[in-house]
């Protein structure tokens, strides 16, 4: 039997008018602290995004989630925030904001497989 580990994740979320407070779910982030894992997935729908606000600068809000990702995975590409430790760069993406990228409250629970869950959070809350 495999080990459960004790995980973190929260929704990635798009606010295209942030004063009306409506999203759709883009994305999923999760990390696990001790195995020094941090993943994401991201799908932008643009249908569904142009519904809530049909002049959305999807193109912006595509730029503004790769950043995510980058941000996500420690990239170069990323900035400063991307080269902080693996806490830090979670906990700053998943702070609260009043912007069109956002997520919800970190959750938490536990998983043998830690990229499956990913995949079965993100159908689960995105797909």
């Amino acid at each position: 039997m495999q080990e459960q580990h004790l995980y973190e994740y929260a929704i990635i979320r798009v606010v295209p008018r942030v004063e009306r407070e409506e999203f759709i779910n883009v994305g999923v982030v999760i990390c696990h602290w001790k195995r020094n894992f941090l993943a994401c997935k991201i799908h932008l729908n643009t249908q569904k995004l142009l519904m809530l606000d049909p002049h959305a600068d999807v193109e912006m809000i595509a730029l503004n989630l790769a950043s995510f990702e980058k941000i996500c995975t420690g990239s170069e590409a990323g900035g400063n925030i991307a080269s902080m430790d693996l806490a830090s760069r979670f906990r700053w993406l998943t702070a609260v904001r009043s912007s069109i990228i956002q997520t919800s409250r970190p959750h938490s629970g536990t998983a043998e497989d830690l990229e499956k869950t990913l995949e079965c959070l993100f159908e689960e809350n995105v797909g």
